[in-house]
């Protein structure tokens, strides 16, 4: 067993999954690079079937991806409309989203500062602040 798989049945286990072999190929499709990944469910879905040429079940895909993003190893980005991306980059940073390629892409958290920030209600705490800035192409 080599030692990126040892890392995969880890996190698999931390996350309080059972480390198959299909939630194994997730993990590698996930983790496996050298820059950060940014991707929605559906983008994972393809490139599982292409790298692996296997097909992985939907529900299994989404319940390691939900599992992973409560334990930490993976953020979601909600950009409303129903589009979330999850990205596997899950220290404190912003991004820009562009609205024709339907691509993120990282802005590190000291290239942007904020001027004012509400108070939030009473009894509550900011715990993160995220920003996204979403791009389109100049006409």
């Amino acid at each position: 067993m080599s030692n990126r798989e040892a890392n995969y049945i880890k996190k698999l286990r931390n996350s309080g999954l059972r480390p198959t072999k299909q939630r194994i190929k997730i993990c590698e499709a996930l983790f496996d690079r050298d820059k950060t990944f940014h991707f929605s469910i559906s983008d994972l879905m393809k490139i599982i079937k292409n790298l692996h040429n296997e097909k992985i079940s939907l529900a299994t895909v989404y319940n390691t991806i939900h599992a992973f993003q409560k334990k930490g190893y993976l953020k979601e980005i909600n950009l409303g409309n129903e589009n979330s991306f999850y990205d596997t980059n899950t220290s404190l940073h912003h991004h820009f989203y562009d609205e024709q390629t339907k691509e993120l892409i990282d802005i590190n958290s000291e290239e942007v500062e904020l001027k004012k920030i509400p108070t939030p209600p009473s009894g509550k705490k900011i715990e993160d602040i995220e920003v996204t800035f979403k791009i389109s192409k100049n006409i």
